[in-house]
């Protein structure tokens, strides 16, 4: 999970890269240290030297002296850690720290300057070696000066430097990788809107994401546009031509209808029974093509605002003019100020599929009753008829299921009122109705997508 994440990759790579920086530093600056020791430890040492070459006596025959030699309370400690010595070919001057010990012999110590260098000195410990030869005008042989000075406190000064460095520089990795933490975070929070804005596409064909607030995001986001373009384009060229389909069909099944009723007439009952269940599969199919360019079209473009009784009075109306309307008596339970957030011609779909199955099936009473709560509304509609049973009612509303799989007295018109009311954001369900017959519900609720 963390390797396939962008979030995690980042930030691991930015942790990691400091990391190594902060490594590399304390490489570098301990080496420097020990470095900058090492010249101070050079230039205290060198001024001792001058000062044991401005008091170097050296007379023929005898043993070198230094008249006025440096002070330093370890020169006069036997092992004290800091050790000079003269030597000529006379013989060999010591400080008293040296005791009986010598310093490494050297052969080639320059004449022109002063050489640090690490030996073994006395008493087995290592020691940082300054030295140098020195040539006196009326000798031939040069004096060999040497100071040395134990490494141990060297070495001690920096390996404590290491550690405190270590336990600083750990404690900048963890701010610098929490910098690095908010600085990713931020970084991809445009993404993260971008995301949050395609939840519009997923609804809605025709919308688009708006303009990034970053140039390095807006590439994305120009694709992405391009892309929903695309996919708008032939939806709308698949629902034209499978409306076209559908329309075109119409003529010939008329002409169909017309040689079935010719063949009837002509005593051919069989040939026209079979012509009519061929006109009503096609006609289903015809039926189901249309609806499902209908929700489509809602889903590419939803919303809207319709009043409820404004549009069932609609309906009714139309159906009062039928025979079968005429016959019945609608009651209509409906607040006049009641709006479902649904384009009307959609509603007049959704409710009219209903509403003309109650028709067919009623026998004396059709009734139409809404309500409305907070974030939720309410349409139901019954009748008195037969209505159907609960194994049918379940195959009728099956999610998923094709148009023309509806079974039961309801024909089409339920499954189709199913998808459109799901186009819209709504469910379906049905009972039995107070009335004895069928009772079909529609509830939509403003938590609910549509789908």
């Amino acid at each position: 999970m963390i390797a396939r994440s962008l979030h995690w990759r980042l930030l691991g790579g930015a942790m990691a890269a400091i990391l190594l920086a902060l490594v590399l530093a304390w490489l570098f600056m301990t080496v420097l240290f020990e470095h900058h020791l090492e010249r101070r430890l050079q230039a205290e040492m060198t001024r001792d030297g001058l000062r044991l070459v401005a008091g170097l006596v050296i007379t023929p025959g005898e043993a070198p002296r230094i008249e006025r030699p440096p002070v330093d309370s370890r020169l006069e400690t036997p092992a004290g850690g800091y050790y000079w010595q003269v030597t000529t070919a006379a013989g060999t001057l010591r400080s008293r720290s040296l005791w009986d010990a010598d310093l490494p012999p050297s052969t080639d110590a320059p004449l022109d300057g002063w050489r640090l260098r690490h030996a073994n000195g006395p008493y087995g410990k290592p020691v940082s070696l300054l030295e140098r030869r020195v040539a006196l005008a009326d000798r031939d042989a040069p004096a060999l000066l040497q100071l040395a000075q134990d490494s141990a406190p060297l070495a001690s000064a920096r390996a404590e430097f290491g550690r405190e460095l270590a336990a600083f520089l750990a404690g900048l990795w963890v701010v610098l990788s929490g910098a690095a933490w908010l600085q990713v975070r931020l970084g991809l929070r445009p993404l993260g809107r971008v995301r949050s804005e395609l939840a519009a596409l997923r609804e809605s064909a025709s919308a688009r994401l708006p303009e990034a607030r970053l140039r390095e995001v807006q590439p994305l986001v120009d694709s992405i546009n391009a892309l929903a373009d695309t996919r708008e384009r032939d939806l709308a060229v698949a629902r034209q031509r499978a409306a076209d389909l559908a329309h075109s069909l119409k003529t010939p099944l008329a002409a169909m209808a017309a040689q079935s009723r010719r063949a009837r007439d002509a005593g051919a009952d069989k040939a026209a029974d079979g012509l009519d269940r061929a006109i009503a599969a096609i006609q289903r199919t015809v039926e189901a093509e249309l609806a499902r360019a209908r929700i489509a079209a809602i889903r590419r473009q939803p919303g809207g605002s319709a009043f409820v009784r404004a549009t069932v009075e609609r309906l009714v109306t139309v159906l009062e003019q039928t025979d079968r309307g005429g016959e019945l008596a609608f009651t209509l339970d409906i607040p006049a100020n009641l709006q479902l957030a649904v384009l009307p011609d959609d509603l007049s779909e959704i409710l009219g599929a209903v509403l003309e199955n109650a028709v067919r099936y009623a026998r004396r009473q059709v009734r139409i009753q809404a309500e409305a709560g907070p974030g939720w509304t309410r349409v139901a509609i019954e009748d008195d008829g037969p209505g159907i049973d609960t194994d049918q009612a379940k195959a009728a509303l099956a999610r998923g299921g094709r148009l023309d799989e509806a079974q039961g007295g309801s024909g089409l018109g339920l499954a189709i009122a199913r998808e459109l009311a799901e186009a819209t954001g709504g469910a379906i369900g049905m009972s039995r109705s107070a009335l004895g017959g069928l009772q079909v519900c529609f509830t939509w609720d403003a938590s609910r997508k549509p789908g």
